[in-house]
């Protein structure tokens, strides 16, 4: 059986913790930040865990980084 190949777009935009919980930044902080407060532009800094359910199609997207 071939190799399967990485998603490019999915392996930029997601990691994999060493617990496997996939970690991404949160969208909205990329411009029209005049429109936000500091305490929102300051929560959009931290990083983000997707739920569960959506999970399993990433971890397909990006199949060689899988820690566990």
């Amino acid at each position: 059986m071939t190799k399967m190949k990485t998603k490019r777009g999915a392996a930029k935009r997601f990691s994999i913790t060493g617990t496997g919980k996939l970690k991404h930044a949160a969208k909205g902080r990329r411009h029209c930040l005049g429109n936000k407060s500091r305490k929102r532009k300051r929560s959009l800094k931290k990083a983000r865990f997707l739920a569960k359910d959506s999970a399993s199609l990433i971890y397909r997207a990006i199949p060689y980084q899988r820690t566990t």
